[in-house]
């Protein structure tokens, strides 16, 4: 009875220091864009014109997923709320009588699931642990509309398309346990996000390439098990 019993209690101790494998978390998702792109080419293009765009930072709610793989390594999922994101003229004042710089031109929202590989510092009983990842990302844009000023300089109601983009993503922060199964991230991830928008006025094309240069602030708290 003695032997069974200690047994059971090994058992159990073992079970108990078993580290969880998955760890869901809900946070802040604060994107800072790094906007370049070329000027916008078409017809009605005033010439010597630099017609450019940039994105507005946003905040939104993360959600992410991460599975254990070892003592070191994990796997994370990182997803946004879709947001609405709103991009802004670069360039003249305006456009004959149609301001331009400074306007927010066009909105849309994205999906922009990350994939990480991560590597965890120190052991895995330690509560603070930095970590340094490298990943895939791939965003997809929809609800893509051209605003009131965006029409006006444009020269009439305007279609948008933006093509998904596929890039390289890393991410480098930090996990404290604040409790069993809870615990607290802050991270900073960039990723590579390249679109071609293409502005359709009355059968009127105009082109660019846009380069959007997220990086990104996360702040989360997540439960484990």
């Amino acid at each position: 009875m003695t032997i069974f019993a200690a047994l059971a209690g090994a058992s159990t101790a073992q079970a108990a220091d078993t580290p969880d494998s998955n760890d869901f978390r809900l946070g802040s998702y604060s994107v800072f864009y790094h906007t370049s792109a070329d000027n916008l080419r078409g017809p009605l293009i005033p010439p010597g014109e630099d017609l450019n765009l940039k994105a507005d930072n946003l905040t939104t709610l993360y959600i992410g997923y991460i599975r254990r793989l070892s003592p070191h390594f994990q796997v994370e999922l990182a997803l946004a709320i879709p947001p609405v994101a709103k991009t802004k003229g670069v360039g003249p004042a305006s456009l004959g009588s149609a301001p331009y710089a400074g306007q927010v031109i066009s909105t849309a929202r994205w999906i922009a699931p990350t994939a990480f590989i991560e590597y965890n510092f120190f052991d895995e009983g330690t509560a603070f642990r930095p970590f340094i990842g490298v990943g895939i990302n791939y965003t997809t844009f929809y609800d893509r509309d051209s605003t009131a000023a965006g029409n006006a300089a444009s020269g009439g109601p305007t279609k948008l398309s933006l093509t998904a983009s596929i890039g390289p993503a890393a991410t480098a922060g930090f996990t404290y346990k604040i409790a069993p199964h809870w615990d607290a991230t802050a991270s900073y991830s960039i990723a590579r996000v390249n679109s071609n928008l293409e502005a359709d006025t009355a059968g009127l094309i105009r082109t660019t390439s846009i380069k959007f240069g997220p990086q990104a602030l996360i702040l989360s708290v997540g439960y484990s098990f």
